[in-house]
C-alpha cells in the first residue's frame, strides 16, 4: 500500500510551527504539507501553561509574527491573548484546516535513494486525540512520507517539568504542585505560599498570586537578574494613532530589537557596567533598607542566563506592599509544615510551588536515522542554528535565547522556503550540511549557564567555533546570513540535478 506522501511535513502547532506554515504558503504555494500536532489544540507554550499570571517574557511586538501585527495594545502580554493572536493567524491563513491533532512524530528515517523521509506518528496516544489501541494504550502508529521536514517543536517536554528531589516533601501536610502542571482547582486564596524558583515563572507567579494569597515567598537558592518593563509601550501607543497599522508595528519592533541587542551587547562586553545599572533600577523599586545584594545580585554577568522581566514592576510592588517576600538559601528539608533552609530558617507554608525549570528535549524527542544509520544529536553539529551535518532535508526551527524568539524564528522559515525554491530552480532533491572541517571546534548548542540548560547539553547538537557553524545569538548577523547570504555557500551539499 502507497504511503501518503508530502513535500513538507510540519512537526508542532505552536507558536513556530504557525509561523512556519505561513512562510510556507506564501513563499512556497505549491508545496503540500501537513502540520502534526501531538496536543489536541493550536497554540503550544501558550496553551500549555495555564498557572496565575502566565505571560510573555519578551516583548509582543518583537514576539509577535514579521507578517502579521501585534495589535492588542499591551507589549507584556498574558497567554490568553497571545494564544488568541496565535489561533486567529491560523485561522486567517488557512492554516487550521492543516492541522493534524493527536500525532506524535516518534521516529524519522531517510533514505538517500528514494530521496524522502518515512515517519512513524503515533495517533491517539497520550496527549493525543482519537484513534485506535496499540501496545497497551501508546496509540495506532501510522506512517508518511515526505520530502522536507521541518521540526517546530520547540526545546522542552510537554509532558513533564524538572522537580529535583526535595528531602522530606512526603511529610509535608499542604499541597505542592509544578508550573507546568497546574489545575483550576489549586486554591492558593488566604493562604500561605512558597514559590522555590527565581526564574521567569516564579517572578510570574509571585506577584500574580500575593493578589490574592495570605503571604507568597519566592525562595530561591541564587538571585537572578529582573527587569522591570512597562506593560505598555508608549511610542507604539503614540505610532499606532498617527502611522498604519504595518508601519507602526515594524517601526516599534526595530527599536525594541535594537534596545535588546544593545543591551545583549553592552553585557557582553561591559559587564560590571550592566551589573551597577540593573542594581540601580533594582534598588529604587525596593523598600528602603532592602537587602538588594542578598537577593538581587546574582554570582554572574548579565545575559550568562536570561533576564527576568516583570511588567510595570509588579514582583517589586508585591514586596514593597509586603504581601510577598524573598527569601535566599538552600533548602535542607520539607517538613510538615513548610520549608526548612539550611539557615535553620523556617518557611511555613500551605501551598508549594516547584517552579525549578523546564525538562529540555530536542526535536520532540523523536529519533532519527539517515540510510540506516542512528542519529545521535549530541554527535552532530549544527549549521547556521538550523540544519546537522549529515543530515539531510531536515531543518530544526528554534528561537533566540537573548532576544524574542520569534525573531529567529521568522528568520528561519524564511530561509527554508529560500531552500526550497532554490533547489526546485536547480533541479535538487537533496539538500544537506556538510561535516565541518577539522578547525572547527566544538562548542555547546546553547551557551547559558542556566541549570536547566547544563542538565540537557547532551540531548542537543553542538555549534562550531567559527561559521557557518557558529550561533551567533545576533538578530543583524543573522539577517545578513539567513535572509540575503548565499545558499550554496560551499558547506551545504546538493544532489539530484536533473
Amino acid at each position: 500500500m502507497e504511503l501518503e506522501h508530502l513535500d513538507v511535513l510540519i512537526v508542532g502547532a505552536g507558536l513556530s510551527g504557525i509561523g512556519a506554515a505561513h512562510h510556507l504558503g506564501e513563499k512556497c504555494p505549491a508545496k503540500t504539507y501537513a502540520i502534526l500536532e501531538a496536543r489536541d489544540a493550536i497554540g503550544g507554550t501558550w496553551d500549555l501553561f495555564r498557572y496565575p499570571g502566565v505571560r510573555s517574557d519578551s516583548d509582543m511586538y518583537t514576539l509577535g509574527y514579521s507578517f502579521r501585527p501585534w495589535d492588542d495594545g499591551s507589549a507584556i502580554a498574558p497567554a490568553a491573548s497571545i494564544l488568541s493572536y496565535v489561533r486567529d493567524t491560523a485561522d486567517e491563513g488557512g492554516i487550521t484546516g492543516r492541522v493534524r491533532f493527536g500525532h506524535r512524530v516518534v521516529r524519522a528515517a531517510w533514505s538517500t535513494p528514494d530521496a524522502r523521509w518515512t515517519v512513524d506518528v503515533e495517533v491517539g496516544g497520550p496527549g493525543g486525540g482519537g484513534g485506535a489501541e496499540l501496545d497497551g494504550g501508546r496509540g495506532e502508529l501510522v506512517r508518511l512520507t515526505c520530502g522536507f521536514l521541518l521540526t517546530c517543536t520547540g526545546y522542552y517536554r510537554y509532558d513533564d517539568g524538572y522537580t529535583p528531589e526535595f528531602p522530606g516533601s512526603e511529610r509535608f501536610a499542604g499541597v505542592v504542585a509544578h508550573p507546568q502542571h497546574w489545575t483550576e482547582d489549586i486554591d492558593y486564596a488566604g493562604k500561605r505560599v512558597v514559590v522555590i524558583g527565581s526564574g521567569a515563572t516564579a517572578v510570574t507567579l509571585v506577584p500574580a498570586m500575593a493578589a490574592s494569597a495570605g503571604h507568597v515567598t519566592m525562595l530561591q537558592r541564587s538571585p537572578s537578574y529582573v527587569v522591570s518593563l512597562p506593560a505598555k509601550d508608549p511610542i507604539a501607543d503614540v505610532l499606532r494613532r498617527v502611522a498604519p497599522a504595518k508601519v507602526a508595528y515594524t517601526l516599534v519592533r526595530w527599536k525594541n530589537v535594537l534596545v535588546t541587542m544593545t543591551s545583549f551587547e553592552l553585557s557582553r562586553r561591559r559587564p560590571a557596567v550592566m551589573k551597577a545599572i540593573l542594581r540601580r533600577w533594582t534598588k529604587r523599586q525596593l523598600p528602603r533598607g532592602f537587602a538588594v545584594d542578598t537577593h538581587f545580585k546574582p554570582s554572574y554577568n548579565p545575559w550568562d542566563q536570561r533576564l527576568c522581566v516583570v511588567p510595570d514592576g509588579d514582583l517589586f510592588r508585591a514586596i514593597r506592599s509586603g504581601r510577598a517576600s524573598v527569601a535566599t538559601g538552600r533548602i535542607d528539608t520539607f517538613t510538615e509544615t513548610g520549608v526548612r533552609l539550611r539557615s535553620g530558617e523556617d518557611l511555613p507554608a500551605d501551598l508549594i510551588v516547584t517552579a525549578t525549570g523546564l525538562d529540555l528535549l530536542a526535536i520532540g524527542g523523536m529519533t532519527l536515522a539517515v540510510d540506516g544509520r542512528e542519529i545521535h544529536l549530541s554527535e552532530t553539529m549544527s549549521y547556521k542554528g538550523m540544519m546537522l551535518a549529515g543530515v539531510p532535508n531536515l531543518a530544526v526551527v528554534l528561537g533566540y535565547t537573548n532576544a524574542s524568539w520569534t525573531l529567529k524564528v521568522d528568520l528561519t522559515c524564511d530561509y527554508v522556503c529560500r531552500l526550497l525554491n532554490h533547489m526546485d530552480d536547480h533541479g535538487y532533491i537533496q539538500c544537506m550540511p556538510g561535516q565541518p572541517d577539522p578547525s572547527v571546534g566544538r562548542l555547546p548548542f546553547i551557551d547559558f549557564s542556566s541549570g536547566y540548560i547544563r542538565r540537557a547539553a547532551g540531548r542537543f547538537p553542538m555549534q562550531g567555533s567559527k561559521a557557518p557553524w557558529r550561533l551567533y545569538q545576533n538578530y543583524f548577523r543573522d539577517i545578513l546570513s539567513l535572509r540575503y547570504g548565499r545558499v550554496e555557500d560551499g558547506a551545504l551539499e546538493f544532489s539530484g540535478r536533473g
